[in-house]
């Protein structure tokens, strides 16, 4: 890929819970305000037409539950140089919120979410891809521990949507996407030594553009 000007475009996937907002936050530490975080989380798709009721039954680790197309156009027109306004989910509500959130481009434009590697569209805007790798048993205790604090969910409803979607749908399509990575990084944001290795690859690369 060649831009006009030095950039670098990394994607981030990983499992749920897999410890990637925590290597996120180490890698926006070292960047400071040079990097600009898109969440495919923001493009879950809208569902105005449906009553909350049948929103909780949708299945959100599916890659049809993203408008993947948007996310892509939004990354393209920062990489660019124009500033975009990202959507924002409501997680309790389980529908898009009616607000943005303008974002400018940046030196490091990083995509992530459990299905950024899936997605071709998105995969082929990316200069480097990272897999978050962490035990299964380890993502579920922190997917409880997240959801009944930040999301004010019950453990049962954690449970089923995780026996019904998510562990499913990682089977079936996160973990197979960990073969297009560039780099895999184990044990999730407890990898320190990872964390670093990952952060000076970065900046090779962009003194490389």
């Amino acid at each position: 890929m060649s831009f006009d000007r030095k950039i670098c475009v990394l994607g981030v996937a990983g499992g749920s819970a897999s410890g990637k907002t925590t290597i996120i936050n180490k890698v926006k530490e070292y960047f400071g305000n040079d990097i600009a975080v898109i969440s495919h989380d923001s493009y879950y798709k809208a569902h105005d037409e449906m009553p909350f009721e049948e929103r909780c039954k949708l299945n959100y680790d599916h890659p049809d539950s993203f408008e993947s197309d948007r996310m892509a156009e939004d990354v393209r027109k920062l990489i660019k140089g124009y500033s975009i306004e990202m959507p924002v989910y409501d997680y309790c509500a389980h529908n898009r919120s009616k607000d943005t959130v303008t974002v400018e481009p940046k030196t490091v434009i990083l995509m992530e979410g459990i299905l950024v590697l899936e997605n071709r569209e998105l995969r082929d805007l990316m200069d480097v891809k990272i897999f978050v790798d962490a035990d299964a048993d380890e993502r579920l205790m922190r997917r409880i521990r997240r959801d009944m604090v930040e999301r004010g969910r019950s453990i049962e409803s954690i449970l089923q949507q995780y026996s019904e979607t998510v562990k499913p749908m990682h089977e079936e399509f996160v973990e197979p996407s960990k073969k297009y990575a560039d780099v895999i990084i184990p044990r999730g944001g407890e990898n320190e030594p990872g964390i670093d290795m990952l952060t000076t690859y970065l900046t090779k690369k962009l003194q490389m553009k």
